[in-house]
């Protein structure tokens, strides 16, 4: 590295240190107390894509604006009005609600130093009008067009998503070693080109592949050029790193679902459209999350849409009952 970015990382492991010889007050300057305080303890537990974001998130929208405040300044009316104005910003809803969720951490952190007596982000909420985004799933019809229109190797990758229900980060740090007869042991993924552990513990699984998928895999399988047991699934040019999920979806996937009205689809979507499927097929909810990796509460509140036919069915079976 450069002696210039050398010297950035020793002042950044130097920061607590230093930070350490100073007593935290209501005085210290918030910029100061989030970087010398909140960011070292909770990098302990912090994976590396949830520091990435987080910290990205929070010193873009918290201390760049607050950088010289005291700690000890605040009130709630005025960190609730930070809030509206991000959101009014057009920040989506998920954004501002982990705005919300920062400056809690942020002022819990200041109460157990001593430095305030109360939380001022205790009652924060997020803002009604905050930019939502509808959530969508496929049908089964869009599903058969998206595969019928890709190419094998983009095809298993999107089946990966939509029929075994993996995160994208799951299907690009695939090695070879890591297929078995009719499954993946999932124990890694990658995150902008860092390969990590899943995401959290229900993550590392085991995550069935059906007949259709296995048959693609084998045909893709065939045509790589290294077979060693720790050799990417999809590698890269050079074969030595896994292939990159924006650029692949960027120049060989969204091109095609254009072509056939689908360009909304995504890799959300592709887990969503799992969930969503296997609901209206009445799987049961925990084999789902077991597939897919996280809670069953997380499978239904935040992944399955629940088909207006399944509704209809259930307000056609009330209606029987209260008549009959």
């Amino acid at each position: 590295m450069s002696k210039t970015q050398a010297q950035s990382n020793l002042a950044e492991i130097l920061r607590p240190i230093n930070a350490a010889k100073t007593p935290v007050t209501k005085l210290s300057p918030f910029g100061d107390f989030v970087r010398n305080v909140v960011f070292p303890f909770c990098r302990r537990k912090w994976k590396q894509s949830t520091r990435g974001t987080t910290e990205d998130r929070i010193r873009f929208h918290l201390i760049e604006p607050l950088e010289k405040r005291p700690i000890g300044s605040f009130e709630r009316d005025e960190l609730q009005s930070l809030l509206d104005m991000k959101a009014a910003s057009g920040l989506s809803f998920s954004t501002v609600a982990h705005l919300r969720w920062d400056l809690h951490q942020i002022f819990d952190f200041a109460v157990a130093e001593g430095a305030i007596r109360r939380n001022p982000a205790e009652l924060l909420f997020t803002p009604k009008g905050c930019t939502t985004t509808p959530t969508r799933s496929m049908n089964a019809k869009e599903v058969k067009k998206l595969f019928e229109v890709l190419e094998l190797r983009e095809r298993l990758i999107v089946k990966f998503g939509v029929i075994a229900g993996m995160r994208p980060g799951e299907i690009f740090a695939l090695r070879r070693g890591a297929i078995s007869k009719y499954y993946a042991d999932i124990n890694e993924r990658v995150y902008r080109g860092i390969i990590d552990t899943p995401k959290s513990t229900k993550s590392v699984r085991k995550a069935a592949f059906s007949e259709g998928l296995l048959k693609d895999l084998a045909a893709w399988m065939k045509q790589m050029p290294d077979t060693g047991s720790a050799a990417w699934l999809f590698p890269s040019e050079n074969l030595n790193k896994p292939l990159s999920r924006n650029n692949v979806w960027r120049r060989h996937i969204r091109p095609k679902l254009q072509s056939v009205g689908l360009d909304w689809v995504n890799f959300l979507v592709l887990r969503r459209t799992h969930s969503t499927l296997m609901r209206g097929m009445n799987v049961d909810p925990k084999l789902v999350a077991d597939q897919q990796g996280h809670a069953v509460d997380v499978n239904l509140n935040v992944y399955t849409e629940v088909p207006v036919e399944l509704k209809k069915q259930a307000v056609d079976g009330l209606e029987s009952v209260l008549i009959n």
